[in-house]
């Protein structure tokens, strides 16, 4: 009876915090591209197991079975095998709804040698996610080994493509995760819903198994910007009529505003409710002040050592043993404390009324209500929590051409511009490509060599452009060099393009070809010259002793061309020489005036000008003073 009493007190814990909340149904593209009476875009929803290709596609052909069309046993019972034929497309098996667990469909589906199964739904409604069982008993041990990728269809759908099917047809499909995930910028946000109970059976388990396994990767992320982590717990409150209650004492901390269900589901044994509260507020308190001391991945050391040193089973689930994980990590254990706070107080605690206020969701997330949840981007990441499966969602969050290395290993995704470059420009010789591998696939995108800019389109033009682009690759331009002369097409004042240099025709860029001056009469045309073409140039001379003069395209006798320049000597000698005198003689003339006015001014302080009236002089009398 106590035991039942403490399930019923649960169950209470969660209908009040989801009687007003809001499940949001994750969804992914499904595309037909045949028959062409079911040709269209539709959706689909993505299962909370196996593992999703978020960032990708997955083109191929779906099979309903003739039996085991529930796909409740073994494919192998009714010999039936989905096992594509080399060079065939994958096989998506298309199971009905109904008899059995989700996941046990699609474990047989991925035995029976099939790439995705999909769902049809047995009854008109919107889409549901499908989630895994609770995994109480051993048989539940697939559910880990889940590799493929599932999704729920419509009824209708479904009804369509059995029908194509039945008549012969052969249905195409392109499954669509591209977009599932927001990819705004360069840094990926993400949440963890989790808890610190070890005692959950497998789901615990795999949560702890992917803490540890993910570690490295989150943290070199974290470290280097490309992420903002963030941990959180989930808790209920105990109703006011049950707040005084047992159940709710040994569930609940803060007098029943923070609760969580007994770990064993036995309140007569073993670590408590409010137990596992304590220990989650104690990771949310220790990610806070990491964070304040600018280290937030701590948090995924503190969780692992937690989880090794400290287990249920061992007993060691305390404070004590809590308390040297976090002085092992080197933070701040008052600080610690003093987040934790007074769990037997009558207050709201700062930190886990944020926690469920958080829970709550906001926009295009949902509330949390399936733990663990991983919410990428502020989306709810359905599938398998496994490091490679997470790894590749958070991945599909970058922007495109911004993903960290780590998203473009070959563990992750595939190079796709190893083959054919991509489709994208190439200069093989100057070992330049437009192609930029991308966790998506590849972009054609000109690039930037040595602060050289090339513009184009990428696919099948990029030239270098700026005041440096010949040092490049001389631009992409023609260039040759022969008889110890070089010439180039490309102009160190001109941005862009190429054209070929004076004595030169051709595109510039992959040809320039000698002009014969002489043969098409372009110089040298005067009828004393002689003209010999030579390579990007033209030589000229004058028979009879002549002179020939380039930029008038004639010749001259050498004498008439010395006389002429010594006569030009000889004016320019005399015009300096009439400059010098005409100056020296304005010169003399302003000093003369400026002479006279000066010594007239000196000569007005001493006597009467000419010019100037008559002044009386006044005696002062004898004797003044």
């Amino acid at each position: 009876m106590r035991e039942k009493l403490g399930f019923l007190v649960c169950v209470w814990f969660l209908l009040c915090r989801s009687c007003s909340g809001r499940f949001v149904v994750e969804k992914n593209s499904l595309k037909l591209t045949s028959p062409e009476s079911l040709k269209g875009v539709y959706e689909c929803a993505i299962g909370n197991f196996g593992v999703p290709q978020y960032g990708g596609t997955l083109v191929g052909t779906v099979v309903y079975p003739k039996a085991n069309q529930k796909a409740c046993k073994g494919f192998d019972e009714v010999d039936i095998s989905f096992k594509s034929r080399p060079g065939g497309l994958p096989t998506f098996v298309l199971a009905d709804r109904g008899d059995c667990y989700f996941t046990l469909k699609a474990w047989n589906a991925q035995k029976g040698g099939a790439a995705a199964i999909l769902v049809a739904d047995d009854k008109d409604e919107p889409l549901i996610t499908m989630d895994t069982p609770e995994e109480e008993n051993a048989d539940a041990t697939y559910l880990q080994n889940i590799t493929i990728p599932s999704a729920l269809i419509s009824k209708a759908l479904g009804d369509s493509i059995k029908k194509a099917l039945s008549d012969g047809g052969m249905v195409n499909m392109n499954l669509d995760w591209t977009e599932s995930l927001p990819h705004p910028d360069e840094r990926v946000e993400y949440e963890f819903w989790t808890n610190s109970n070890d005692e959950c059976g497998p789901k615990c388990d795999s949560q702890i198994e992917f803490v540890k396994s993910f570690k490295g990767a989150a943290q070199i992320l974290e470290q280097k910007g490309y992420t903002q982590f963030t941990p959180h717990y989930i808790t209920w409150y105990c109703p006011e009529a049950f707040i005084l209650s047992k159940q709710c004492k040994s569930q609940c901390i803060n007098h029943g505003r923070y609760c969580a269900p007994d770990p064993e589901q036995d309140f007569s044994k073993g670590y408590d409710g409010k137990d596992v509260v304590v220990q989650n507020l104690r990771q949310a308190c220790f990610y806070k002040v990491a964070s304040e001391s600018k280290k937030p991945w701590l948090w995924w050391d503190y969780v692992t050592d937690f989880s090794i040193r400290c287990p249920m089973k061992d007993k060691k689930y305390t404070k004590e043993c809590a308390d040297q994980v976090i002085q092992s990590l080197g933070v701040d254990l008052k600080k610690i404390d003093k987040c934790i706070g007074d769990t037997e107080a009558d207050v709201e605690n700062e930190v886990l009324k944020a926690e469920q206020d958080t829970q709550i969701g906001k926009g295009s997330r949902g509330d949390v209500t399936i733990l663990p949840t991983l919410i990428i981007n502020n989306r709810q990441y359905r599938g398998k929590l496994d490091k490679g499966a997470v790894l590749k969602a958070i991945c599909a969050g970058f922007e495109e051409t911004t993903e960290p290395a780590i998203c473009l290993s070959g563990d992750v995704e595939t190079n796709e511009c190893l083959e054919n470059n991509g489709g994208c420009w190439q200069d093989k010789a100057a070992n330049l490509t437009a192609c930029k591998d991308t966790f998506r696939g590849r972009v054609c995108e000109c690039p930037v060599v040595q602060g050289v800019k090339f513009v184009g389109d990428g696919y099948t033009r990029c030239e270098a452009s700026g005041s440096l682009r010949c040092e490049i690759n001389n631009g992409g331009c023609w260039k040759k060099t022969q008889d110890g002369r070089t010439f180039s097409a490309c102009a160190e004042d001109h941005l862009q393009g190429c054209k070929c240099p004076p004595g030169f025709k051709g595109d510039g860029v992959n040809s320039c070809e000698d002009v014969d001056e002489c043969k098409d009469k372009l110089a040298c045309q005067c009828p004393e010259c002689k003209c010999k073409n030579t390579w990007g140039s033209y030589d000229c001379s004058c028979g009879g002793g002549l002179l020939y003069m380039r930029e008038h395209d004639t010749c001259i006798s050498k004498a008439a061309n010395t006389n002429y320049s010594w006569s030009f000597v000889w004016i320019i000698i005399l015009g300096l020489a009439a400059a010098s005198v005409a100056g020296y003689a304005l010169y003399k003339y302003r000093i003369r005036r400026y002479m006279d006015s000066e010594i007239r001014a000196i000569m007005a302080q001493y006597m009467p000008l000419d010019s100037q009236a008559d002044i009386p002089v006044h005696h002062a009398p004898r004797g003044d003073t």
